[in-house]
């Protein structure tokens, strides 16, 4: 079980998408603030600059990415005064751009922690497996039978960018530390395969190799939350995936959540949302408005 993979895909909405674009000359291109997004910005080739509605200008160049994991107003430009005005034409620019749909209700800590914007350097022999997902997903950009492929390789990407921002950061805190943490991370491992296991600190203990003693210790002070605090936000949060995406009966999504009455499970779930379970399903219908 991958745990990062797993949570990207609990608050992933809707279908990724991205463009590969050329900028010629002196150009500039705003993308206000939209919502529940996180977006990218790869330079394919030349250079630009990344302007922060709010912050300062970051420079990028060839091989470099750029990842805003919240919905945050911003430019490019090929200046960093952002002044798209008369200039002398220089090299070409490509860039490949793209966006994510997230659920910012009900963020994960793997992304709520991150910084509000991300530049992740080209820097050889580094990142091997994102250099290699943006080469595959610029290929199928420019190929004419090439969308099918596009949505999953997004998916595979945004997985990419945040292990290479984990790799850079190391931390014994915080979901970096989590990952780092062999018996935080078992048991996580344990927890996202399986959430409606009946799961005590004993048995996570006893599945991570340790007393129950530290292991409620270890996993608080690096989370900041205890075990069973996170198994019940993480319960809840595959359910509402279950409710959004599925049909399945609430008894069923009940059992799965780790709940054997249907009643326990719709109060601990309007205790955590706010809904019944039932309405929060008919919410996140397409046509419920």
């Amino acid at each position: 079980m991958d745990i990062l993979s797993d949570a990207v895909a609990a608050m992933r909405l809707g279908t990724p998408h991205s463009t590969r674009t050329v900028r010629r000359g002196s150009w500039r291109t705003h993308f206000p603030a939209a919502g529940n997004s996180a977006g990218f910005h790869v330079v394919l080739q030349g250079s630009c600059w990344l302007l922060p509605d709010d912050g300062d200008p970051i420079h990028l160049h060839a091989g470099d990415v750029a990842f805003l994991p919240r919905s945050r107003g911003h430019a490019i430009a090929d200046r960093p005064d952002g002044d798209p005005g008369p200039g002398a034409a220089g090299s070409d620019t490509v860039l490949l751009c793209g966006a994510y749909s997230l659920d910012d209700a009900r963020p994960h800590p793997a992304l709520a922690e991150l910084p509000d914007v991300i530049h992740l350097p080209a820097r050889v022999g580094h990142h091997s497996p994102l250099r290699a997902a943006i080469d595959l997903l610029g290929h199928e950009l420019d190929a004419a039978d090439g969308s099918g492929a596009i949505a999953p390789l997004l998916e595979v990407l945004l997985l990419f960018l945040l292990r290479a921002w984990h790799e850079a950061h190391p931390s014994d805190t915080g979901w970096v530390g989590a990952l780092r943490d062999p018996a935080v991370h078992t048991a996580l491992q344990a927890i996202h395969a399986d959430p409606g296991q009946a799961w005590t600190v004993q048995s996570l203990a006893d599945r991570a190799g340790i007393s129950r003693s530290v292991f409620a210790q270890r996993f608080t002070a690096t989370l900041g939350i205890g075990p069973l605090t996170y198994l019940t936000w993480w319960r809840m949060t595959g359910a509402a995936r279950l409710l959004r995406d599925t049909d399945l009966l609430l008894r069923v999504v009940a059992e799965k959540s780790g709940y054997t009455s249907e009643y326990a499970f719709a109060k601990a779930f309007k205790r955590e949302f706010g809904v019944a379970p039932g309405r929060f399903r008919a919410q996140g219908r397409p046509d419920a408005a």
